[in-house]
């Protein structure tokens, strides 16, 4: 089993930066593909970015590409969305998920099928 916890939301206003990090545990998840997703009120789940196990390759909805930058340490089991310029609409709870997967594309990582573990989250309030 995996455990993961994600920290470093929080209230931010608008054009600042903040960085969330997703600390596993009960495993190593170094060869687990990671993934970062987010939930505003009264709307559904959404994929933000992936990250595959060796770190090679990165994958980014539209909306954050060029703002937020995904990341890894294996020596920590952590994971990290840096996210910089940030704006209103990115206000949501994210969630960090992990997969025992190897997609041969990280297009195939939007979806949440994929995952089997998932945090609990945490709030990002961008305020304008």
């Amino acid at each position: 089993q995996v455990q993961l916890v994600e920290s470093g939301g929080g209230l931010v206003q608008a054009g600042g930066s903040l960085r969330l990090s997703c600390a596993a545990s009960g495993r190593t998840v170094s060869t687990y593909a990671m993934g970062w997703f987010r939930q505003a009120p009264g709307k559904e789940r959404e994929f933000v970015a992936a990250i595959d196990w060796s770190g090679s390759s990165t994958y980014y909805t539209d909306s954050v590409k060029g703002r937020f930058t995904i990341s890894r340490v294996y020596a920590k089991n952590t994971v990290y969305l840096q996210m910089n310029s940030l704006k209103p609409e990115d206000t949501a709870v994210y969630y960090c998920a992990a997969s025992p997967r190897t997609p041969q594309a990280m297009a195939v990582m939007i979806v949440r099928s994929p995952y089997d573990y998932w945090g609990q989250g945490t709030q990002v309030t961008v305020s304008s």
